[in-house]
């Protein structure tokens, strides 16, 4: 299997599968959703929706359910880079070598379309509900995007991160560890346990998968610290060293680069050792997760 290959082929896939699950104008508020599209197409390696379908078909799912999950994730995770990118947080104009979208349409118009992505993906797993009644997998499933995209997961993350930088408090090992499983982290344990859960998969194997999420997320987050200090502007898509200019705390910062680069390839390994102890084929799975660990962007 060429990975890379195989990665390419299957964003394209998930774009077209999550095309039809955008809102459609015309209307006064066509400004936002034109900023919707802008967003959620402006490129990205759609790891969250690929990561879920992986899970699914590794647990021999057949439900078209999933498609509607599937294009929810990636409209929580867009909307919380179109929040990142805003100038009350990070205050990035480039993203994925394209201007974001507060640099575009401006921040206010910018705060609607993270509010209004988010809230749509949640109106989209409704309509999946209503779709498919008495199917509670899809009340389990919904269950656990929410509470991963909230307080006890990526906002909860992101809530430290923040007010770690604004209030220049003392970032521990311990601290930015729980910024990382959360803010990172837990969209990733989602994309794996929802896949599993709308295939059928036991309770515990739903836990094993958030188990490699977790060691997963952390070994992404990782590499970003990684590429942020070794990458450039042409390869990576928006402004390198950004984390130092700024004096954020990364896992560079306490461990250095080398040991950096061997926590990736730990997490990474015993994500892979957590696979291969579950059932079913998990070929595309295994790769995917080595190949995060060599990644460029």
């Amino acid at each position: 299997m060429n990975i890379a290959e195989e990665i390419t082929r299957r964003a394209t896939e998930v774009e077209a599968k999550i095309h039809p699950f955008m809102p459609e104008g015309p209307g006064l508020q066509q400004t936002v959703l034109d900023a919707m599209d802008y967003s959620v197409f402006a490129g990205g390696k759609r790891l969250r929706p690929i990561l879920m379908e992986a899970s699914f078909q590794m647990f021999g799912g057949t439900t078209d359910a999933i498609m509607p999950f599937m294009a929810a994730i990636e409209m929580i995770h867009t909307y919380s880079l179109v929040h990142d990118d805003l100038p009350a947080m990070d205050n990035d104009e480039y993203r994925r070598g394209k201007k974001t979208t507060h640099a575009v349409y401006g921040e206010a118009m910018g705060i609607l379309t993270g509010d209004a992505l988010l809230n749509w993906a949640y109106e989209t797993i409704a309509a999946a509900i209503v779709q498919y009644p008495g199917d509670a997998r899809l009340g389990r499933a919904f269950a656990v995007l929410a509470k991963k995209a909230g307080v006890f997961g990526m906002v909860g993350g992101q809530v430290v991160d923040v007010e770690s930088e604004k209030k220049g408090q003392q970032v521990g090992q311990e601290k930015l560890d729980f910024i990382y499983r959360l803010k990172t982290g837990a969209l990733i344990e989602a994309a794996l346990m929802i896949g599993a859960i709308l295939a059928g998969a036991s309770e515990a194997q739903v836990d094993q998968m958030e188990a490699a999420g977790t060691r997963l997320g952390m070994a992404f987050q990782i590499q970003d610290d990684i590429l942020d200090v070794t990458s450039t502007f042409e390869v990576l898509g928006k402004p390198i060293g950004s984390d130092g200019r700024n004096e954020k705390v990364t896992y560079v910062t306490f461990e250095g680069l080398q040991k950096a680069k061997e926590d990736v390839q730990r997490l990474s390994e015993e994500a892979v050792a957590i696979l291969e102890g579950c059932a079913g084929e998990h070929t595309f799975l295994r790769e995917l997760f080595r190949f995060l660990i060599h990644r460029e962007k």
